[in-house]
């Protein structure tokens, strides 16, 4: 159980670390700037590609999150045919203002698809029928809809379509990511010409089997244009592997995110995701009944830190400049062309890594009491 109270007055806390600038004085708690999560699908049971989400359901999940360190997030919708996606941005547009943590937590929205590699392998989860060549029209009209932006648009730039609606979104502020992608070393460099500047979920979307070097992951690790975010949970990449990615990342370009589902922050069972039966195994993996891809990941933000410390890839603040600092540098550009400013925010830590409390806002969040 986590006890939520709202303060008197946000901020007040003196120097926060967030992984990137001087190191603030002192040692323990360990005071952060509140973490960034630029891919989450759902959480402690809640599916936000429910076109009937409710503010109160949504804030069970954000609730959640914030006792997990995670201040900010962008909720992601991911590939559906065009009427379900609007509906089920629309529902979560909604959900968002009626809920007591989302107009502190939400500044926007994370949409992953449909303009996606429908291949076996590139796909992944997500539902080929569905994706199609990339519209400036589509996406245009799902923004006049919402109340709140999409800051972040996961497409495949080889998709037709794709290098000009990267141009536009960049231009609207968006932050353009390339995922479930087939594109090699060309179409990445042209990807990166049109303004894509993120990975999403590097080495995450991509068959098992690759052309050894000239590949869509080589391709991205090489050009240092792009960020690249990682789901450091142990399943969807082994930490060798994760720690060879960040490496040629750095950690300046790397992004720690969750892609949780609603089985995150939740125990082993069935549940629901974008109208799909998704099973969490009681080792934490995700999947489909009967599938051997993942379906998004039961991973806690501040669990993701914590494994990359445990297993050597990043000292506590290289690990932090990947949860916070980082993040919300690739969301300034949309946050400033809306002219939204984030919340004061803040995480104490034990020298254990242990979370003692998280603000965003007002609103104080203290795990394990209550």
């Amino acid at each position: 159980m986590s006890r939520l109270v709202e303060q008197g007055a946000p901020g007040g806390y003196g120097a926060l670390d967030d992984g990137a600038g001087p190191q603030p004085a002192g040692s323990f708690p360990w005071l952060t700037a509140g973490l960034v999560d630029l891919q989450v699908n759902g959480y402690a049971g809640i599916d936000f590609n429910d076109a009937a989400i409710t503010g109160d359901r949504l804030d069970v999940a954000l609730a959640a999150m914030l006792a997990d360190g995670v201040a900010v997030c962008l909720p992601t919708v991911i590939t559906a045919e065009a009427g379900i996606l609007e509906e089920r941005m629309t529902a979560l547009d909604r959900a968002v203002a009626q809920s007591r943590l989302g107009p502190v937590m939400v500044p926007g929205f994370h949409l992953e698809g449909p303009f996606l590699n429908p291949a076996d392998g590139y796909a992944g989860c997500h539902p080929p029928a569905a994706m199609h060549a990339a519209s400036i029209p589509q996406v245009a009209g799902l923004c006049r809809r919402l109340a709140r932006p999409i800051l972040l648009l996961t497409l495949a730039p080889e998709r037709p379509g794709a290098l000009d609606l990267a141009r536009w979104a960049a231009g609207e502020g968006m932050l353009v990511a390339m995922g479930h992608t087939a594109a090699m070393h060309t179409d990445v460099t042209a990807a990166a010409e049109a303004g894509v500047r993120l990975s999403t979920h590097l080495g995450n979307g991509l068959p098992h089997q690759l052309h050894k070097l000239d590949n869509p992951l080589m391709a991205q690790l090489a050009e240092d244009r792009l960020f690249a975010s990682f789901i450091a949970d142990g399943i969807h990449l082994p930490p060798f592997a994760l720690k060879a990615m960040i490496r040629a990342k750095g950690p300046d370009r790397s992004v720690l995110v969750t892609d949780a589902v609603s089985a995150a922050a939740a125990p082993a069972g069935l549940y629901d995701f974008a109208g799909m039966a998704i099973e969490r195994s009681a080792e934490g993996a995700v999947r489909k009944p009967g599938h051997g891809y993942l379906a998004g990941s039961a991973l806690q933000m501040a669990d993701a830190l914590r494994n990359i410390v445990r297993w050597g890839i990043a000292d506590r603040r290289s690990a932090l400049r990947m949860a916070s600092a980082n993040p919300r540098r690739l969301l300034e550009p949309g946050l400033a062309r809306h002219n939204i400013t984030l919340p004061p925010s803040a995480v104490a830590w034990d020298e254990n890594l242990n979370i003692l409390w998280s603000e965003a806002g007002r609103l104080r969040c203290e795990p394990g009491a209550g």
